[in-house]
Parts: C-alpha cells; sequence; structure tokens
C-alpha cells in the first residue's frame, strides 16, 4: 500500500527495571554479637534479599500512530507520560522493548541540554561534527554554516568548548544547527523552555517554516498549550504511556486539560524526580475564607500553598507561577524576588485576589528557578480549578469575553449639567 507517512510507529513498547531498596530495620550490636556466624551470614543474605527488590515499568505501552510527510505533529501529556522516552525511541538513542519504527529519511533531534555536542569541542568545531553525524559533507555544511551562525546569535563565542556556554546559548546553536542541516524530520522536546521568549518565538518560527516551504516532518512536545496551537497541525495526547487521543490539536488539547484536571483536584503531594538542589512535596490550591473545596467563585480570593526542600544553600532561589486558561492560553505569571535559602523545609503562600479568574477552567504549573533563567523544579499543570459565578447573583453574571476578568476600580464624575 502506498502511503505518504514519514513515521510510522507500530505498537511500540518499553519497559525498564526499577530497583527498590527499602529500609533496613534497625539491629543492636548485642544481637548480632549473639549470633553464631553461620546465622550471621543467612541473616545478612535474608536482608539484603529483602531490601532489594525489581519492579517493571511500562513506560510505552503499545503506542502506534502515522506522521504525514510535512505535518507539524504536537505531543502532549503530563510528566510521565512516556512522551519523551517515545522521542528517543524516534531518535534511535533507546531501543523499544517490542513494536517496530519506520523512518523514512534523516532524523535531527533536540532532547536534552547537553546532548548532540561534545563538551571539549568548541561551537565550529560541534556545528560540524553534528553535520557529519547527519551524513552531510563538509562543503554542505560550510554552505549553511553563516546562515546556522546568525540564528544562533553566537559570534562571538563561535570558538569557545561549549562546556562554557550557559544553558541558552547551549540551546541556541543546537536548535540552530538541527533546523539549518536539512533533516527530514526534526524532533524537538521541552528544551526550548530553557530560552527567552523571543528565541523561543524565532525558534517556532523556523519550524513552521520548514515545513511549510521544505516539506520537513516535525514532531514537538511540549507543555505550552498556546506554542502547540500556534505551531501544530495536529496532536497526539499520551497518558500513563500510552495514546489517549490524536487528530485535531485544539480538541485534544481541550482533552488532555479537561482530563487533567479531573485527575489532578486542587491537591498534589508526591516527590517529583529528586535533584540535588530542591525537592517540591506538595502544592495546594484552597479559599482564603471557608473550607469548601467543590465550588471555587470568581469573586472569592484563593491560595496557592507549595511546601518545599532545599538542600544546601542556594542563591538566586525564587518560586514561579505559571496559569493558563483552558484552551491552553497564558493567563498571567508571578514569582517571588530572588532569593538566598538555608537547607531546610519551606512552605510558599501566594494569594489571588478575588475577581481575576474569568468563568471556567484553568491549570497551575509551579516552578523553582535559580535567577529566573535556570529550572531546578518544573512541575506542570499540576493542579486545575475551574471558577464559577458568586451564588450571591450580584453583578457580574453571565459570560463574559477574554481570559481573565478583573474588577477594576471606575470613577464616573459630571463635569457640567446638561
Amino acid at each position: 500500500m502506498i502511503t505518504n507517512s514519514v513515521i510510522q510507529i507500530e505498537g511500540i513498547s518499553k519497559s525498564f527495571l526499577l530497583h527498590h531498596e527499602g529500609k533496613e530495620k534497625y539491629i543492636a550490636l548485642r544481637d548480632v554479637v549473639s549470633r553464631k556466624a553461620k546465622n550471621f551470614l543467612s541473616f545478612i543474605n535474608r536482608r539484603t534479599a529483602e531490601r532489594q527488590s525489581i519492579e517493571e515499568f511500562w513506560a510505552l505501552k503499545n503506542v502506534s500512530f502515522n506522521v504525514e510527510r510535512g505535518a507539524r505533529v504536537g505531543i502532549i501529556g503530563r510528566n510521565g507520560a512516556g512522551k519523551s522516552t517515545l522521542l528517543k525511541i524516534l531518535s534511535r538513542i533507546t531501543e523499544p522493548s517490542g513494536g517496530r519504527v519506520i523512518l523514512k529519511g534523516r532524523v535531527a533531534s533536540l532532547l536534552e541540554v547537553g546532548t548532540g555536542f561534545h563538551p571539549e569541542l568548541t561551537g565550529r568545531e560541534n556545528v560540524f561534527l553534528n553535520g557529519a553525524i547527519l551524513g552531510m559533507s563538509r562543503r554542505e555544511i560550510r554552505a549553511k554554516f553563516d546562515e546556522i551562525v546568525a540564528f544562533a546569535e553566537v559570534e562571538k563565542f563561535l570558538d569557545t568548548p561549549v562546556k562554557r556556554y550557559s544553558s541558552g546559548m547551549y540551546v541556541r546553536l543546537a536548535f540552530a544547527v538541527a533546523a539549518h542541516l536539512e533533516p527530514e524530520i526534526l524532533i524537538v522536546d521541552e528544551v526550548l523552555a530553557v530560552g527567552d521568549a523571543q528565541f523561543q518565538k524565532k525558534c517556532l518560527g523556523k519550524m513552521e517554516d520548514v515545513s511549510k516551504s521544505d516539506g520537513r516532518t516535525v514532531l514537538f512536545v511540549s507543555h505550552n498549550m498556546s506554542a502547540i496551537q500556534n505551531l501544530c497541525t495536529s496532536a497526539v495526547y499520551m497518558n500513563r504511556g500510552r495514546v489517549e487521543q490524536i487528530g485535531n490539536v485544539h480538541s485534544v488539547i481541550d482533552k488532555y486539560l479537561n482530563q487533567g484536571i479531573l485527575e489532578s483536584g486542587t491537591r498534589w503531594v508526591g516527590n517529583h524526580k529528586e535533584n540535588e538542589f530542591v525537592k517540591l512535596r506538595s502544592v495546594e490550591v484552597f479559599k482564603t475564607r471557608g473550607s469548601d473545596l467543590t465550588e471555587f467563585y470568581i469573586d472569592e480570593a484563593i491560595s496557592i500553598k507549595i511546601r518545599a526542600q532545599v538542600y544546601g544553600t542556594i542563591k538566586g532561589l525564587a518560586y514561579e507561577l505559571f496559569v493558563n486558561s483552558n484552551n491552553g492560553s497564558v493567563a498571567f505569571s508571578s514569582f517571588t524576588n530572588t532569593m538566598t535559602c538555608e537547607a531546610g523545609e519551606y512552605e510558599v503562600n501566594c494569594v489571588i485576589p478575588g475577581h481575576t479568574f474569568n468563568n471556567g477552567r484553568y491549570v497551575f504549573t509551579i516552578g523553582v528557578s535559580k535567577d529566573y533563567h535556570h529550572f531546578l523544579v518544573k512541575l506542570d499543570e499540576i493542579l486545575g480549578v475551574e471558577f464559577h459565578n458568586s451564588p450571591s447573583g450580584l453583578g457580574w453574571q453571565g459570560e463574559w469575553p477574554g481570559i481573565l476578568r478583573p474588577k477594576l476600580d471606575w470613577a464616573v464624575k459630571l463635569k457640567n449639567n446638561a
């Protein structure tokens, strides 16, 4: 059968073995001494076996879909949904446990800051290295070199080893290389979030341009629903390793946001992927007055409480809040001043006054950054709340246009009688 698909994903599954180590029971010295050597050895072996257990975790389960030539496909889903694992399989970084992938054309991937470049080589050398990996000749790379450098805006640092680049510089050059060296398939993960807003807009424009003008295929993973809507021609919603829905961008995003709200409610407790700097223990949304969390009204103030564990002393730490509307548009963002935090447990509260939200659903993203630029932790769309008209029935009723619905101070004065 003739098909225009450049990516065919057929029943892909991927499993990992997770090693767990349980808590060891306290053993007094007198208990150990009293045991015979033979019994002591068997005891140690038994306790070691009990402490260690192996769990099979399926990151992907029977994932199947095709991508047509020239399509721009957004892949969305909560953290742990399997998006990055799927992209690593498509990029040939890891092999699937089952199923197969058929790719027609060269693939350029931008998955994580730090991948694809050799840290000891300069920016110039890494451009030629990446081109060679994609199978391009030195002449072909030279023809694109000036365009790559101009796009990345790193002319002054071309002959500096990339290990000395900031994360933003690194991503700018990595994206420029991936987008300009003419791959038939361009795969981009959330890594663009590292760059500034102006560069992100520039990248989105470039991805749209190469798709429309050159017929190249783009796979784009992002938690920014506005970016997905503006760039992509279709979307895939992944949930717990499976494809939940695929098709029209707006309908897929709507299902994702609605389901995310139903799952998350108003309180999240758990441990994100551990790092050496900070861990978020819980995030909670509640009313500043009253305890009823089943109905939220537009005239009520709400509070967002974050509990965090900080390891060691960190300078320039900031807590950040991002609020998106149900259609994925950014409603607003807010953040603390940067501060120096010593090791310990912290409780952070953010109050959003009443008459801020419009009718409808909103999702909250919580982040902890260093100097506002580098995220140490980011929990995308971790909580969601739906707001309704006030039961008091005093004004402001019905549907109003706009993402927000603030109650502003108006002053009307009669200056002259008729």
